[in-house]
């Protein structure tokens, strides 16, 4: 069997075969993997970290419905989308239920799957701070993780209580016994066939909401102040966004902007002049809120959306850049600020 092969079982074990055989259609997978064991008793890390990519893929896709329209065009004209990136917000806060504080409810789950925090990035006009998760057995195939933490202790008292009511009552999607076997991951690199079953389906759940519906006063307390904490207040561990590496991104833009898809006005260019980023505007979604009354209400609020990115090599060394740019995931990150 092949990469492809191999891996559409694990996929279709957490959203179903239909799904994973849409994935398996529409984003390219790295025949690398072919290099890396899998067998019944003993699977490498770098076969749960792709199959985790193109499950979360999968379910950004289906939030963002003009996302998948977008992946579908791109398979009609013979092309599979090239998977870079994909992005996660997290708050930085004692006050966070069950869950680990911050980035550390993801760490414990990239590093057993080979990813290494590569670099920080400074997200100082948010009161964030970015972290680039690369995945070192595969770093150029295999898509990385952009995990930003806000800052609550950097905002005002109200805004911090309304952090903690939100928050607060978080609960951990992972068990003991996942915790386990990201453990033996961490040490051996590889886990059992039936190790991986069990643990990839509560992988795909961390990337989601952990807590209930917020308070309507909380959350225009938290948008007043940050329109990145109010996003995570309806959305929270949700993909932000998702990001295709395309080879010429200013026709990419042209063409999409000749549809009529609503764009990013501009691309962001790194300081580097390598890396560009443009992307969709964020959909808009329904949420329920609680009201002052104690009542559920449902409003529109900003959800995911779909980034685009174009790596040029670095001359020095010949190799992709595949780093970030403060600069740009700060212009990138207004795509949720609504309006």
């Amino acid at each position: 069997m092949n990469a492809r092969e191999r891996l559409l079982p694990l996929v279709a074990h957490v959203i179903g075969e239909p799904a994973a055989r849409w994935v398996d259609a529409h984003v390219e997978v790295p025949g690398a993997l072919d290099g890396f064991t899998f067998t019944e008793q003993r699977i490498h890390r770098a076969w749960l970290a792709e199959a985790l990519n193109l499950c979360l893929f999968h379910k950004l896709v289906e939030a963002v419905p003009i996302g998948r329209t977008y992946v579908e065009e791109q398979r009609a004209d013979g092309r599979q989308v090239l998977f870079d990136h994909g992005a996660i917000r997290t708050v930085d806060w004692p006050d966070n239920g069950a869950l680990p504080r911050g980035r550390q409810a993801f760490v414990r789950i990239l590093e057993p799957l080979g990813f290494t925090d590569v670099r920080t990035y400074p997200l100082t006009r948010l009161n964030m701070t970015g972290y680039a998760y690369r995945q070192m057995d595969l770093p150029e195939d295999i898509a990385q993780f952009f995990v930003s933490e806000l800052h609550p202790g950097r905002f005002s008292e109200a805004f911090q209580l309304a952090v903690s009511r939100v928050v607060g009552a978080s609960r951990d999607p992972l068990q003991l016994c996942h915790l386990a076997t990201l453990d033996e991951l961490w040490r051996t690199r590889h886990c059992s066939r039936e190790q991986a079953l069990d643990l990839l389906p509560a992988l795909f759940d961390a990337f989601g909401c952990q807590h209930g519906a917020p308070l309507e006063s909380d959350y225009e307390q938290l948008r007043e102040e940050s329109a990145e904490m109010a996003w995570i207040a309806t959305e929270g561990n949700m993909f932000n966004h998702l990001t295709d590496r395309v080879a010429d991104l200013e026709s990419v833009v042209a063409a999409q902007n000749a549809k009529g898809r609503p764009m990013k006005a501009s691309i962001e260019v790194s300081a580097s002049g390598r890396v560009m980023q443009t992307a969709y505007r964020a959909v808009q979604v329904e949420r329920d809120f609680i009201d002052a009354a104690g009542a559920t209400v449902r409003r529109q609020v900003p959800g995911s959306f779909v980034e685009f990115i174009q790596r040029k090599a670095d001359e020095a060394d010949g190799r992709i850049d595949l780093a970030f740019d403060s600069s740009n995931a700060q212009g990138i990150f207004k795509m949720t600020a609504g309006t």
